[in-house]
């Protein structure tokens, strides 16, 4: 009689399930390597999933950042224009008229020994100041004629030393 045939109840039940013979322990031992590759194989794609999901929204982030750098450009560029208008020498001097401000006279400057290079001038009085007359405003099709020259311009002396003097130089940056 077989092994088989004396196992009753449950105990024949789970040897139906399993094969017998030498074919059969082949086939059970090829289970749990199937088993393992399966689960490597799923494994693997579940990270690769994960890993795809986290490459996107770093790429989603990264297009933001990039959007908003653009932007800040824009904004610092629409600003230090701004500044360099307000830093313009014409934009200064009427700022400075409208303060009350004049031009200096001639300055000096004292030498590293004490003396003085220079004859200083006075401030012209705001009275004495040359102001232009505001441009009349445009008709269509017609071109302004250039405003005649006051002869109440003051005049400026040239002073023998101020040759010698250089410039100071710019902070500006540029």
């Amino acid at each position: 009689m077989s092994p088989r045939g004396e196992l009753r109840g449950r105990a024949a039940r789970l040897a139906r399930l399993l094969p017998s013979g030498s074919a059969g322990a082949g086939q059970a031992a090829r289970t749990p390597f199937v088993l393992l590759v399966v689960l490597l194989l799923g494994g693997g794609l579940i990270t690769l999933l994960m890993l795809n999901s986290a490459l996107n929204e770093g790429s989603f982030r990264l297009n933001d950042l990039k959007k908003q750098t653009t932007d800040l450009t824009e904004d610092e560029q629409a600003l230090q224009r701004d500044v360099d208008a307000y830093a313009a020498p014409d934009a200064l001097q009427r700022r400075a008229r409208e303060l009350g401000m004049v031009p200096g006279g001639d300055p000096a400057f004292l030498n590293p020994d004490g003396t003085v290079r220079g004859v200083p001038g006075a401030a012209a009085a705001p009275s004495t100041l040359w102001r232009p007359a505001p441009p009349p405003p445009a008709v269509a099709g017609t071109t302004p004629s250039p405003s005649p020259t006051p002869s109440a311009t003051p005049k400026a002396t040239p002073n023998p030393t101020s040759s010698q003097v250089k410039p100071a130089p710019s902070t500006s940056g540029r």
